[in-house]
């Protein structure tokens, strides 16, 4: 394990999973978390939730390096937040592709983007700033995701599918290939995606009333 220390931001679910990815890749040292104010003073995984939002910039002044380990369905706005705030700090945020993970050398991914187990990213394609490409995700060839997207578990994205900004894409949803889906949509779960979606458009959940 690397003496590179990384801070993370947040200290829920997702955490787990991103932590979990850190240690398989091995570059870098979680230093501790950023949680909720009665998540203060816990561990996750053997962590150290070190302080809350109102601590936020002097551990951001401490460490150099920042991952936002918030999860996204509905909205990407504490993401952004985030995002917006350590790189207002000058803080180094980092890719992380886990090991088991498939990452062409021919693709592009932005800053603070994280590569979960199983998830494939094919040649020509480009994931932009502080996505989330979860667990077995498939973005085939050519195909474009915005900043700050996350691309739920077992999702595929054909190939020259183009995603907009601020976008979730739930788990088991298949998009056709070459369709525009735009910026601020929820596309949930099991989706089978047939036709170009505007911005902001709500996909319910296969077989539920809500996302």
């Amino acid at each position: 394990m690397s003496d590179a220390f990384i801070l993370l931001l947040g200290a829920g679910g997702h955490a787990r999973s991103c932590i979990d990815a850190i240690e398989q890749e091995g570059r870098f040292r979680v230093a501790g978390l950023v949680g909720a104010d009665a998540e203060t003073g816990g561990t996750v995984l053997g962590y150290p939730i070190l302080g809350n939002d109102g601590e936020l910039p002097s551990l951001l002044r401490r460490y150099c390096r920042a991952l936002v380990t918030v999860g996204q369905i509905k909205n990407p706005d504490t993401r952004i937040r985030l995002f917006a705030l350590a790189q207002q700090f000058g803080c180094e945020l980092p890719v992380v592709i886990s090991p088991r993970a498939y990452v062409s050398r021919h693709a592009k991914i932005g800053r603070g983007t994280i590569v979960l187990h199983g998830a494939v990213i094919n040649a020509g394609a480009e994931v932009g700033d502080n996505c989330i490409v979860n667990t077995s995700a498939v973005i085939d060839h050519d195909a474009i995701v915005g900043s700050h997207c996350h691309i739920s578990t077992t999702a595929v994205l054909n190939a020259g599918v183009k995603v907009g900004a601020g976008t979730f894409v739930g788990s088991n949803t298949s998009i056709r290939q070459n369709l525009e889906i735009g910026s601020c949509c929820v596309i949930g779960m099991g989706q089978v995606v047939t036709a170009c979606c505007v911005d902001g458009t709500q996909l319910p959940s296969v077989g539920a009333g809500e996302l």
